[in-house]
């Protein structure tokens, strides 16, 4: 095999990044924009020792489960990467991604036995509603937009793959069509303003990234620009193009009334992040309001959260509603319990729990987080949780030896890199009832259960829940017991 050289090739799987998987004269080759069951010509664009990677030519033979991208631009750009796929075709690749590694790092001889079922998107948060159908698209809430230079003009879009190369867009599927109209608008302010746009290489110009919340239950908007300096400029004339952009959505929604994001949008904050540091970080520590609130509100079934730039927040507020109550569910609370839910965040499962045990203490190691913890509890008047800020290794033994009380249920949403060791360690000791295991990362996920399991703890059951279509990402819930 020779690099830029073109080869016939059977795609017989996919990868954890959504590249297609093949082989030529036995060496394994992963290109990008296949699918399984596809036969194409592709250029080899990469030779490794043991493997190679090619770039798709042409599709000789479609498999099955092609289908054309909704999105212009689905190949170039770095987002999703599996909207060539069909979406049943999708949540079964995601469902054996979670089985392969529960069979291969985890020891479950029989994976499948424990699963419950695989919740894909769907237009409705209510799993027993009849008009409830498969909706891969629009689902996110928060959308991070770079602005740059590209052919020497102000682009806004999102990154290609592996670059930092902007692609120009006008919307984006998988988020809130709002955004659509925010991008035309800032666009324009951009244009008519002269506002300068930074540029990586020198670390020039004002505008760096133009970030979008919404709340979906609630349809208040916040919009924020990161910007390298103090201050910004013709604000003024941002807020009438932001203020025409939600009026011309509205009458969008008029015309187009089977919209399935049809929330009477609000522009509820409009703020501007300070980040002069010559970094791949999109946030700065400082943000400042322009208009409105310094945050907006939005629901998860009935618990209601202030979500500010900064916020760590889930991106799919539907399936996130469903997979927290997946998780209250295997906690299985009477009002009796005392819960420990460890990588705690802002509180999101905290307070849902706390709804329905005696008591629950988070812990979180990021003391914003743990603020934004306490004042969400504040405001839905729940008394009997507390937060600590630290490590749940070291702040979980000291509080059960000072407090010689017992901990019937632990619930854990670690990171991609998983639970630490030290934190197993802990919750061994402490010999909990239950534990439910929030996973974003099958992986991590199978390795922290091997571990359980050599101390005697078993999966009883688990569910897969798609938060992140039209990518490879998956989330799990799982239920273990001693």
């Amino acid at each position: 095999m020779n690099k830029n050289e073109i080869y016939e090739i059977n795609i017989e799987d996919i990868s954890e990044e959504g590249l297609g998987i093949g082989h030529v004269n036995g060496m394994a080759v992963f290109v990008k924009d296949t699918v399984p069951g596809d036969v194409a010509d592709i250029r080899i664009v990469k030779l490794k020792k043991s493997y190679a990677y090619g770039r798709l030519e042409e599709i000789i033979t479609p498999s099955l489960d092609r289908v054309e991208p909704v999105c212009p631009v689905a190949r170039r750009c770095g987002g999703c990467t599996l909207q060539h796929i069909s979406y049943e075709a999708e949540l079964g690749l995601k469902k054996n991604k979670v089985l392969n590694v529960l069979r291969r790092i985890g020891g479950i001889e029989n994976p499948e036995d424990y699963l419950e079922n695989v919740y894909g998107v769907c237009r409705t948060s209510s799993s027993d509603d009849v008009r409830q159908e498969f909706c891969p698209y629009r689902y996110r809430n928060k959308m991070q937009f770079p602005v740059g230079i590209s052919d020497g003009k102000p682009v806004m879009g999102f990154y290609a793959g592996r670059t930092h190369d902007i692609i120009p867009i006008d919307d984006c599927h998988i988020g809130h069509e709002i955004n659509k109209f925010i991008i035309e608008a800032v666009s324009s302010w951009i244009e008519r303003c002269d506002i300068s746009v930074y540029d990586e290489n020198t670390g020039k110009g004002q505008l760096r990234h133009v970030l979008t919340r919404v709340g979906f239950k609630t349809g208040e908007l916040m919009v924020c620009l990161v910007v390298n300096g103090k201050k910004i400029t013709h604000v003024e004339e941002l807020l009438d193009y932001l203020k025409s952009a939600v009026e011309e959505y509205k009458e969008h929604l008029i015309k187009c009334p089977d919209n399935s994001n049809d929330i009477d949008i609000k522009l509820t904050s409009v703020v501007y992040n300070i980040n002069t540091k010559k970094t791949n970080k999109i946030l700065g520590d400082e943000t400042k309001v322009i208009y409105g609130s310094e945050y907006i509100t939005d629901y998860i079934g009935d618990t209601r959260f202030e979500i500010s730039a900064q916020s760590f927040y889930q991106v799919n507020p539907i399936q996130t509603e469903k997979l927290y109550g997946k998780a209250l569910e295997y906690a299985g609370l009477t009002g009796d319990e005392t819960v420990w839910d460890m990588y705690c965040g802002i509180g999101t499962i905290s307070l849902f729990l706390a709804k329905k045990a005696r008591k629950v203490y988070g812990v979180e190691i990021v003391p914003q987080a743990i603020e934004d913890a306490r004042r969400n509890a504040e405001i839905n008047e729940l008394e009997n949780v507390e937060f600590y800020v630290g490590k749940a290794e070291e702040v979980v033994p000291k509080w059960y030896e000072e407090m010689n009380d017992t901990i019937d249920v632990v619930v854990v949403d670690p990171p991609r890199k998983g639970c630490d060791e030290k934190l197993l360690e802990t919750i061994v000791q402490i010999n909990p009832k239950k534990m439910v295991y929030v996973s974003c990362d099958p992986a991590t996920l199978s390795r922290d259960i091997k571990y359980l399991s050599e101390h005697g703890w078993k999966l009883n059951m688990y569910s897969v829940y798609d938060q992140f279509s039209r990518s490879m990402h998956v989330e799990t819930v799982a239920l273990l017991t001693t």
